[in-house]
C-alpha cells in the first residue's frame, strides 16, 4: 500500500495504538481482539465434601442423647452468617466463570502466586507410613501447569492463560477489593503491563519487593544473586480497602528511647521549625524539656504504634530458612507472615478472600486464622488434598484455643472440565473421545465389536470406554463382564473417568459369575493436555474395611486392606512402590475418613478422620468416634482413603441397626 496515501486526514492505525502488551494469540488474523473461550452457561460447581470437623464428635454425641445438633445455627451463632468456605478443585478459568453468578462484585481481596513460566521441573518430597522415608513425588501433566511453562506456544500461552484470568478475577472484586500477583524476574514486567490493561494503571497500588531469601557467601554466575519476588498490588477503585500497615521498632530503633518518665519511655529531638502554637501545645502536654539551655522536644515510644511498612520487605523470610514449622513440603510455598500482612492491610473481617492458584493452601489458612471467609481453587489434585488436610489442623487448632472457625465444603468441577474439553478439542463427539482414548492406551480399535459396550483390543484383553460425563456403575460393569464373556474373552479392561464408591469391592464376584478378569483403569487427566502425547493408565485402587458393633450399639470402622492406585507415583519407582504397597500398604495411606450417614444424594460429610502431618506421622486404622444411629434399620458408611499422591479410594458398607 502507497505510505502516501497516510497523513493527517487518514493517520496510520498504529499512530492510535495505545502502550499495551501484545502476545500472539491475542488478536486474530484482522486485527480483531480474541474473545475469552467460555461455556455459553457457567458450569455448577459439584459440592463432594462437608468438612465441620471438629465438631463431629459433639454431633455424634448429641445424636446418641435424642439430640439434634444444628451445624449451621452453631456457625451463624458464631461468625453471624452462614457462608462455608469453599475449596474447589478444577480449571480455575471455569470455577471463575461459574463463581460469577454468585460473587461477582462480592470478594474484597484476591492473592494469586500464579506459575512463573519458569521452563523448569517442580518435585515434591512425600513421606510414606511412620517412618522417615519418602520418596520424589513428579508432577503430573495437569499439575505441572501450576508449575513450569507447558503451554504450547510457551510465553505467549502462558500470558494468554493469564490475561483471561485476570479479567475475570477483576469481574469477582468488589468496589473495596484489591489484587496482589505474586511474580518474579521472569514475568513481573510482561504481568504489570497485563494488569495495567486490566485494572486500570490508574489502580496501580505498588511493586512490592520481597526478600525470599538468604544472602550466599558466593555464586559462581556471572550476574548478581537474585533474592527478591515482586508482588503486583493494585485496586479494583479508589476507594479500595486499606487499613496503614506497621512494623515493630527495630532494636536500633528501640535504643534511641533511652530516657524514661511516669508517661513511659521517650528520646529528645531539637525543637527546630516547630510553630509557636505547636511549641505552646507542647509545653501544655509536658512534653518539654530543657537541657543546657537547649528545649528538647520529648518523643514519647507509645506516641508512634510502630513504623510505617514501605514496599521493600525484607522482614519476612522464606519457608525453608525462617518459617521451617510451618512447611508442608510444597513447592513454592509462602511464609503466612506475608500473606497475614497483606490481608491485614486490605480487608475487614466480613471480606471474602480468595486464592486461585492456592497451592499448599497458605492464604486459606491465614484468612481462616483472622476471621475472614475464604474461597481457594487449584488445578492440581495434591494440592487440594494438601490443604484439606491444612484447613482441618487450622480448625483443630483454633477449636483447641477457644477460638471460632468456619467450616468448609469440597467442591469439583472435573466433570464438566472434561465436557469443555471435549466440546473444544473432539468437538463434542464421544467416537473421538473414545479414539483418543485408544490411542493413548495404545489400545486397536474393534472394527465389528460383538457388542456395542465392547470398543477395542489390548493383547488379548477386551476394552470398554466409558462415557466422558458419566460414573462407571455397577450394573454397567456387570453388564460388560457379560458381553465380554459371551465375545469369549478371559479379561476386559474398563477405561473410566469416575468410578461408583463400592465397585472394586463388588469386582470379585462379578468377576466369578461371568468367568472373566476385570481390571478398572482410571483415564488420566492428562490426555487433555493439547501437547501430550502420551501418558500411563493405572488401576482403580481397592479398599475393605469391617465395621465393629459394641455392646452399647455404638459402631466403629477398621481398615482391614489397602492396595493404592500407583496413578500418580513416579514412574521411575513403580516397580519399588508396588512391591513395598504389598507388603506395607497401610504407609500409602495419608488420609482417611468416615461419613456414617452416607447417601448417593448428598455430599460425604466428614464424621470422623485422621491424617498424618509432619509432626505427627502415625496413623490410626480404627475410628474412635463410637457412632450410634438415631434411627434404625438400614444404613450405608461410606470410608475414604487418599494416599500419599492424592488419590482417593473410595467403599460404601451397608450396616443395618
Amino acid at each position: 500500500m502507497n505510505q502516501n496515501l497516510w497523513g493527517p486526514s487518514n493517520p496510520h492505525p498504529l499512530s492510535k495504538t495505545k502502550t499495551e502488551l501484545i502476545w500472539e494469540g491475542k488478536y486474530d488474523e484482522y486485527g480483531n481482539r480474541r474473545e475469552i473461550k467460555l461455556p455459553s452457561t457457567p458450569y455448577p460447581l459439584q459440592k463432594i465434601e462437608t468438612i465441620d470437623e471438629p465438631h463431629d464428635r459433639i454431633k455424634a454425641d448429641r445424636v446418641v442423647q435424642d439430640e439434634i445438633f444444628d451445624e449451621t445455627k452453631f456457625h451463624e451463632g458464631h461468625h453471624h452468617d452462614s457462608f462455608r468456605n469453599m475449596l474447589i478443585w478444577g480449571d480455575n478459568k471455569l470455577i471463575l466463570h461459574s463463581l460469577l453468578d454468585k460473587y461477582r462484585g462480592k470478594i474484597d481481596l484476591v492473592y494469586i502466586d500464579p506459575p512463573f513460566d519458569v521452563g523448569a521441573d517442580f518435585t515434591m518430597e512425600v513421606q510414606l507410613g511412620d517412618e522417615k522415608d519418602s520418596v520424589m513425588k513428579e508432577q503430573s501433566l495437569m499439575e505441572a501447569v501450576a508449575y513450569r511453562d507447558t503451554w504450547g506456544k510457551g510465553t505467549d500461552s502462558y500470558l494468554q492463560m493469564m490475561y483471561e484470568r485476570l479479567g475475570l478475577i477483576r469481574e469477582l472484586l468488589s468496589d473495596s477489593g484489591s489484587i496482589f500477583v505474586h511474580t518474579d524476574w521472569r514475568v513481573n514486567s510482561m504481568i504489570r503491563l497485563m494488569l495495567d490493561e486490566v485494572m486500570g494503571n490508574e489502580n496501580f497500588g505498588n511493586q512490592i519487593e520481597w526478600r525470599r531469601g538468604r544472602a550466599v557467601t558466593h555464586t559462581t554466575s556471572n550476574q548478581f544473586v537474585r533474592m527478591h519476588d515482586s508482588i503486583l498490588y493494585y485496586h479494583k477503585t479508589s476507594s479500595s480497602i486499606f487499613e496503614r500497615a506497621l512494623k515493630p521498632y527495630s532494636d536500633s530503633t528501640l535504643k534511641l528511647y533511652s530516657n524514661e518518665d511516669d508517661k513511659g519511655r521517650y528520646r529528645l529531638q531539637e525543637l527546630r521549625d516547630y510553630s509557636k502554637s505547636n511549641i505552646e501545645k507542647f509545653i501544655e502536654e509536658g512534653k518539654i524539656e530543657l537541657r543546657n539551655g537547649t528545649k528538647y522536644l520529648k518523643q514519647y515510644l507509645s506516641d508512634k504504634e510502630g513504623v510505617a511498612i514501605d514496599d521493600i520487605w525484607e522482614d519476612i523470610g522464606s519457608v525453608a530458612y525462617d518459617f521451617r514449622n510451618e512447611s508442608v513440603s510444597y513447592p513454592t510455598q509462602k511464609p503466612e507472615a506475608l500473606i497475614s500482612r497483606i490481608i491485614k492491610a486490605t480487608t475487614s473481617e466480613k471480606s471474602i478472600v480468595a486464592d486461585f492458584f492456592c497451592g499448599s493452601g497458605t492464604t486459606l489458612a491465614v484468612a481462616e486464622k483472622l476471621g475472614r471467609r475464604w474461597i481457594g481453587a487449584d488445578l492440581g489434585r495434591f494440592s487440594i488434598h494438601t490443604t484439606r488436610k491444612r484447613m482441618l489442623q487450622v480448625q483443630r487448632e483454633l477449636h483447641l484455643s477457644g477460638k471460632p472457625y468456619r467450616s468448609f465444603d469440597v467442591y469439583n468441577l472435573g466433570r464438566y472440565e472434561r465436557q469443555w474439553w471435549q466440546k473444544e478439542r473432539l468437538h463434542g463427539a464421544d467416537t473421538e473421545h473414545r479414539a483418543t482414548v485408544m490411542k493413548f492406551y495404545k489400545a486397536t480399535e474393534l472394527v465389528n465389536p460383538p457388542s456395542s459396550l465392547l470398543h477395542g483390543k489390548k493383547g488379548g484383553a477386551l476394552i470398554h470406554i466409558d462415557e466422558i460425563d458419566g460414573m462407571f456403575t455397577g450394573e454397567e460393569l456387570v453388564n460388560v463382564a457379560k458381553a465380554a464373556s459371551m465375545a469369549g474373552a478371559k479379561e476386559v479392561h474398563i477405561l473410566a473417568w469416575e468410578f461408583e464408591m463400592e465397585l472394586t469391592t463388588r469386582k470379585q464376584a462379578i468377576e466369578a459369575e461371568h468367568n472373566v478378569q476385570i481390571k478398572l483403569f482410571y483415564i488420566p487427566r492428562e490426555i487433555m493436555e493439547s501437547n501430550r502425547t502420551e501418558c500411563q493408565f493405572f488401576e482403580a485402587g481397592y479398599l475393605k474395611a469391617n465395621v465393629l458393633k459394641g455392646k452399647d450399639g455404638k459402631l466403629d470402622v477398621a481398615l482391614e486392606s489397602f492396595i493404592p492406585s500407583l496413578a500418580e507415583a513416579p514412574e521411575k519407582e513403580i516397580s519399588a512402590l508396588r512391591e513395598r504397597s504389598v507388603k506395607s500398604p497401610f504407609d500409602f495411606i495419608d488420609f482417611w475418613a468416615v461419613d456414617f450417614e452416607y447417601s448417593k444424594d448428598k455430599p460425604f460429610e466428614h464424621h470422623w478422620q485422621d491424617f498424618r502431618i509432619k509432626k505427627k506421622r502415625t496413623l490410626a486404622t480404627k475410628t474412635d468416634i463410637g457412632w450410634k444411629y438415631h434411627d434404625s434399620g438400614k444404613h450405608e458408611i461410606c470410608v475414604k482413603v487418599i494416599d500419599v499422591f492424592g488419590v482417593d479410594t473410595t467403599i460404601v458398607m451397608p450396616v443395618e441397626v
